[in-house]
């Protein structure tokens, strides 16, 4: 599961609407796709197809909210755009409206509620609730808000659904891996083997009556760099809706959420080729957060041909080599950022096992691609998914 080039990713949804495609360049350049101890660095965005809109360069800085805003009339509608780098990533904020003061009041104000939780849930600022929570592993609780709280209580439950498959107690194993371009480097597996006993997520410890979370052992150590983005997309959203408005898609870290229409018809995703500067084809949908998990970001092939990438099986201590790409379409960020890492790590068939059989998770959606370009839909999603490339005989994607 895990290092999310602080994060996520971006990763690897394109969208194919001119808004979607905005956002989506946008955040192709900030992190990965589960929660590294490093800074992401730019990726080559895809050309657009013909119907899709260029991006402007991201990342400027305007207003007093500190975020940049464009508007467009784009189709039928008119779209109001704000954007902020934050978490070592940029969130785009999209909302259809006519009305282009109180949208961007209201794009203003969701940002910075992602920059509150950024503070909050930071792994890396010493102040942080958890920090403070692995300062204290192994001696003492820690008091914690409602944000930490959630986090933490989502993580170990989508611990327990994939089997420790993702694992947010993984941060034990941070110091092993470096993907940064010209420093990457194959850790000492007797070494990474040696601290995986540290990695157990039924170590962390809540009272929520209390407020307070501990972790059982010392040395182990919290990283939410695979689940918080979600949680960021989730507030923000609330931030919106409380506005006033229903029409609207936030991009941040890989993390896409959705909600409402875009004009007649709902927004459009596109889900990235592991192998190419293109897509595959794009998710349509509404009132979801959609996720995707690709082992083509922060990675590196070493001398034996092995490929080295951030999401890791915490049982091996080695990259994830069951799946190449996961999607998940899901009713929260949250529940869609933990998800698509963990069944990236379980691979298709019992990915795709859990969520038929587990009650909580019906509705969530995944689109597949397993280390052979096999494509694998749960059945819910096929209906979603339009493909833009043929598949052969056996149901991969071409290479």
């Amino acid at each position: 599961m895990f290092p999310r080039a602080s994060t996520s990713r971006p990763f690897s949804l394109l969208a194919l609407s001119p808004a979607v495609w905005l956002a989506c360049a946008l955040a192709w350049l900030g992190g990965a796709c589960s929660g590294a101890p490093e800074e992401p660095r730019p990726r080559r965005v895809p050309p657009p197809a013909r119907d899709v809109a260029p991006s402007p360069r991201p990342g400027a800085r305007e207003g007093a909210a500190g975020a940049s805003a464009s508007e467009g009339r784009e189709g039928e509608v008119t779209l109001v755009r704000g954007s902020r780098p934050i978490m070592s990533t940029v969130y785009q904020v999209t909302v259809v409206s006519d009305d282009r003061p109180r949208a961007e009041r209201a794009i203003a104000a969701a940002l910075d509620e992602v920059e509150r939780l950024g503070v909050v849930l930071s792994e890396w600022r010493p102040d942080s609730e958890v920090s403070r929570i692995n300062a204290a592993a192994g001696r003492a609780a820690v008091s914690i808000g409602p944000d930490t709280m959630a986090n933490l209580a989502m993580g170990i439950r989508i611990g327990a659904w994939t089997e420790g498959a993702y694992d947010i107690t993984w941060a034990a194993l941070r110091e092993f891996y470096l993907f940064q371009p010209g420093e990457e480097r194959v850790p000492d597996l007797d070494a990474v083997r040696a601290r995986l006993p540290l990695v157990n997520y039924r170590d962390v410890v809540l009272d929520e009556a209390a407020g307070t979370a501990r972790l059982r052992r010392e040395g182990q150590a919290l990283g939410l760099g695979g689940i918080a983005k979600g949680w960021a997309v989730d507030r923000a959203s609330a931030v919106l809706i409380s506005h006033g408005f229903s029409d609207f898609m936030i991009f941040g870290g890989g993390q896409v959420l959705v909600h409402g229409n875009r004009g007649s018809r709902p927004w459009r995703v596109g889900i990235q080729h592991p192998r190419r500067s293109d897509y595959i084809g794009f998710l349509e949908g509404t009132d979801a957060s959609i996720a995707t998990s690709g082992d083509y970001e922060h990675s590196f092939v070493a001398p034996d041909g092995t490929r080295w990438h951030h999401i890791i099986d915490l049982s091996t201590g080695r990259p994830a080599t069951r799946s190449i790409s996961v999607t998940i379409m899901a009713p929260t960020g949250l529940l869609a950022d933990g998800l698509d890492t963990g069944c990236f790590v379980m691979g298709p068939e019992r990915c795709l096992a859990m969520l038929a059989h587990e009650e909580a998770l019906r509705g969530v959606e995944a689109v597949i691609i397993d280390a052979d370009f096999r494509l694998h839909f749960s059945p819910g999603v096929r209906s979603r998914f339009v493909s833009r490339v043929e598949l052969d005989a056996e149901g991969r994607i071409p290479r």
